[in-house]
């Protein structure tokens, strides 16, 4: 879902490009998760205040909504064996057709053609491939016995970002501690400070919590290929919001609290479902906006994020929330001081 905006159209993406030294890419979770640091950036003024993520609270206010996004990252890189062969074969769980039918990426792909079969672990799982779309994804139908999401918990990994090159001790560090609905191929990020401690202190402070869901597709680390990012087709992401969650929202939102999301995930959905009054309604459903400079945001105040890749949608989102030049700078001053970037990184409140 693009927009048009006449003053925007031209915008390119290397607009969003910046400069970022390895290094700063983080490779592993820090140890405590409201520990990391947090770069508060003010949207209007484009000042910028450096603290930790546990300082979180004081920047919320009674009678604000902080949205979360509840989903879990499913185990979902499978190794096998293809059966004709015996070849060593990887694929990636991307999106859920039905109780056997999944679309995946295989690596190596160029002879995983349609109708072979592949074998995993003990035999406890195989599947045919039935399907090759143009884009190279398959669409792959499992036989299996018993609980196919106990099954890929005993038998998958972690699908950890192609940036991220250490091994993962603790699969539960790619989770945000109110994971609940699986679903995912990549974790949203922005949840990861969040403790059971720091959410009890901003609910004790008058802050509601509405939880929302969107798995998140591996789309979000497509780059944008196109010279012009008008020109860039998102990818689409599964989202959900109940009664009760939007009520929290909309509550919010009748007696003057801001709507503070957590994430770009988060960010999606409640523009998605959002109305020009700022108010959402309960619904479930697909998702392809796009969000980049020019688009007037709804329903979302202030966001919580991480620092995302250049030329990244993301960072185009954060920049039409914040103002392309603000962020720009937040991010040179942030290489300057030495944040961790991307996944494991730090964060930013934009106020």
């Amino acid at each position: 879902m693009n927009y048009k905006n006449d003053k925007n159209d031209k915008l390119k993406t290397s607009d969003f490009n910046y400069d970022l030294p390895k290094g700063l890419i983080a490779q592993t979770p820090i140890k405590e998760r409201d520990h990391s640091r947090l770069l508060v950036l003010d949207k209007k003024s484009g000042s910028i205040e450096h603290k930790y993520f546990y300082d979180v609270p004081q920047y919320l206010n009674k009678g604000d909504c902080l949205v979360i996004n509840d989903t879990k990252v499913l185990p979902a890189r499978l190794y096998g064996t293809r059966k004709d062969t015996g070849a060593a074969i990887e694929i990636l769980l991307l999106k859920r057709i039905d109780d056997s039918k999944w679309e995946i990426l295989v690596k190596p792909g160029k002879k995983a053609r349609e109708g072979i079969e592949i074998i995993f672990k003990d035999d406890l799982l195989t599947g045919k491939i039935i399907h090759v779309d143009e884009d190279g994804n398959r669409i792959i139908e499992f036989k299996y016995k018993g609980i196919f999401e106990e099954i890929l918990d005993r038998l998958g990994e972690m699908p950890l970002p192609p940036y991220i090159h250490e091994k993962l001790k603790d699969k539960d560090r790619y989770q945000t501690i109110y994971a609940k609905h699986p679903g995912s191929a990549a974790a949203p990020t922005a949840g990861f400070h969040f403790n059971k401690k720091l959410l009890k202190e901003i609910e004790e402070k008058g802050v509601s919590i509405a939880r929302l869901t969107l798995h998140v597709g591996l789309g979000t680390f497509r780059p944008v290929k196109a010279e012009y990012i008008d020109q860039h087709k998102m990818h689409s992401e599964y989202y959900e919001l109940t009664e009760s969650e939007a009520e929290k929202i909309n509550s919010a939102r009748r007696g003057g609290g801001r709507i503070i999301s957590v994430g770009t995930t988060s960010t999606r959905t409640l523009e998605t479902i959002g109305d020009e009054k700022g108010f959402v309604k309960a619904q479930r459903g697909w998702t392809d906006i796009f969000i980049f400079p020019g688009y007037k945001y709804k329903i979302v105040d202030c966001l919580i994020t991480n620092f995302h890749l250049p030329e990244s949608t993301l960072i185009m989102l954060v920049s039409a929330l914040a103002g392309r030049e603000n962020i720009m700078n937040a991010y040179k001053i942030a290489v300057e001081k030495k944040y961790r970037f991307f996944s494991f990184g730090d964060a930013m409140l934009i106020k």
